[in-house]
Formats: structure tokens, C-alpha cells, sequence
């Protein structure tokens, strides 16, 4: 009837990139159709509660991984990156000096700093000398440019052959990049971190289902466990919008403030995470 409000979840896809373009355009039609159509609402998306490792859970994981898989794997919890953030991280990115890594247009296509660990600084040193050999032997070979952005290609024409734009974890083969057909080496497969990952849960006996995005989960939840501020935490995820960020707190059983009870730590209770 006119002036009703109905939902159209039989209609509107529930999840992804495009969903709420795809709603305003199904509105549009349905305004065309029927005035009173164009009043319907979308039903909002169901707000998952995120898998979390605890602390020993997520030693006993990166423990039962070997090589870059267990490189990436310890970054992204020492990080807080998604993994294709981290694949898709340059030399350049890397400030051993500040310990900082920056993220290149992440989600949202926007860039944000984050912590780079000092306890990973030798192995990464030690690994970008792997991947320094790699990059001359490419170049020895006729090759070594990686994939740029188009205006940054054009804008910078030789930067794709430089070490500083190399990626820190680069494939093992290359490959013919099907946007130009050129032959060039891209980075890692998340596929092959989702693989070790999904392994090293099997081998550890780990009961809950953790695939490397649960590394981002813990790391967030973990900050916030130690007493640091939500909204630095925010910061660090590049969550646009601080309710993103509260999720973690309800993990934690902190409720909606974040801040654990003063007589919590004085009697003892544990702080989540621990176990």
C-alpha cells in the first residue's frame, strides 16, 4: 500500500563492493514502476562477530609455519594488515629506521601507516637480500619491471624497473600479465599464505577455523586487551568509521566503552586474550 515501508532482501545482494549502488539503481526502477517502491529499504547486513586467536593459539601457529609463508603470516599479526596489503607491499613501503610500513591504497583505496615490528627487522633485512638477488637476475635476464599504476607508470617511467618499487614478496616465477601481455614477475598468491596457514592449523590441532585475515582479527583484539586507545587501533586497521573498530571490544567483553574495570586488574581477572 502506499506509504509503506517494506524490504526488499529477496532483491538486494547482502554483501559486497557494489551492494549499495545496486540498491539505489533497484530503487530507481522500482520508483518507475510504482512511486511507493522507491520507499523500500534494504535489510541491513547481519554484523558478524570476528574469529579471534588468543595469544597462545597464535604462537602455536606461527610456529608450525616455515619460510615467507611464516614471514607474512608473522607480519600480518605484528601489523594488523589484510593480506593482500601485505602482498602488495613495495621495498619502498618499508622504514626500517621509524619502524613503520606504509599500506598503498588499501581498502577504500586509501593509504595508512602501521607499525612494522622490530623483532621481524633480521628477518626482513635478511630476506630482502634473497629477494634483491631475485630482482638482478631478472634484470640480467631482460626483465625486472614490475606492474605500476598507469599514472604513476606514465608519470614515472623508469620507476618500475628500480629496486625501491620491487615487491618485498614477490612470486617465484613470472608470469605474462594479462592487462598488457608483458612478461614481469607479480607478488605472492594469497593463495599460497591461505594454504600454509590452513595447514598449520590442521598440524597444531587449533579448533577454530583461522585463515590469515583471523591474524588481523587477534592483532586488533589484542591492542585493545593491552589497554590501547580504540581510536588508535582504528587508525592502525584504517577503519573509516570507529563502529568498525568496536566489534573487537564485545570479543573482548569490554562492552561499548572498551576500557576494562580498574577492579578487574586489581582482583585478578585475566585480560582476554591471555589464555
Amino acid at each position: 500500500m502506499p506509504g509503506q515501508t517494506s524490504r526488499i532482501d529477496w532483491i538486494t545482494p547482502s554483501q559486497g563492493p557494489i551492494a549499495g549502488g545496486t540498491t539505489v539503481a533497484i530503487r530507481g526502477v522500482a520508483s518507475l514502476c510504482d512511486p511507493w517502491l522507491s520507499e523500500l529499504e534494504r535489510v541491513p547486513r547481519k554484523q558478524r562477530t570476528p574469529l579471534v586467536l588468543t595469544r597462545a593459539e597464535v604462537a602455536r601457529l606461527l610456529g608450525a609455519m616455515t619460510g615467507t609463508p611464516h614471514l607474512v603470516a608473522r607480519l600480518l599479526y605484528g601489523t594488523g594488515m589484510r593480506l593482500l596489503e601485505c602482498l602488495r607491499v613495495r621495498v619502498k613501503d618499508l622504514d626500517f629506521e621509524t619502524g613503520e610500513v606504509v599500506i598503498r591504497s588499501g581498502k577504500g583505496n586509501k593509504d595508512r601507516t602501521t607499525m612494522l615490528p622490530k623483532v621481524l627487522s633480521v628477518a626482513l633485512r635478511h630476506h630482502l637480500e634473497g629477494v634483491r638477488s631475485l630482482h638482478d637476475r631478472d634484470v640480467a635476464a631482460g626483465f625486472g619491471r614490475v606492474w605500476m599504476p598507469d599514472a604513476l607508470e606514465e608519470k614515472y617511467r623508469n620507476a618500475a624497473g628500480t629496486w625501491g618499487w620491487q615487491w618485498v614478496f614477490p612470486a617465484t616465477q613470472r608470469s605474462i600479465d594479462p592487462r598488457s601481455g608483458i612478461e614481469r614477475r607479480h607478488h605472492l598468491s594469497e593463495q599460497v599464505i591461505q594454504r600454509a596457514v590452513h595447514e598449520a592449523v590442521r598440524k597444531t590441532g587449533v579448533a577454530k577455523p583461522a585463515t590469515p585475515h583471523t591474524l588481523r582479527h587477534s592483532f586488533a583484539t589484542h591492542l585493545l586487551a593491552s589497554g590501547h586507545d580504540i581510536r588508535t587501533v582504528q587508525e592502525l586497521l584504517g577503519h573509516t568509521d570507529v563502529k568498525t573498530t568496536m566489534i573487537y571490544t564485545h570479543v573482548l567483553g569490554l562492552g561499548a566503552s572498551g576500557v576494562r574495570s580498574p577492579l578487574d586488574a586489581l582482583e585478578g581477572e585475566p585480560t582476554p586474550g591471555e589464555d
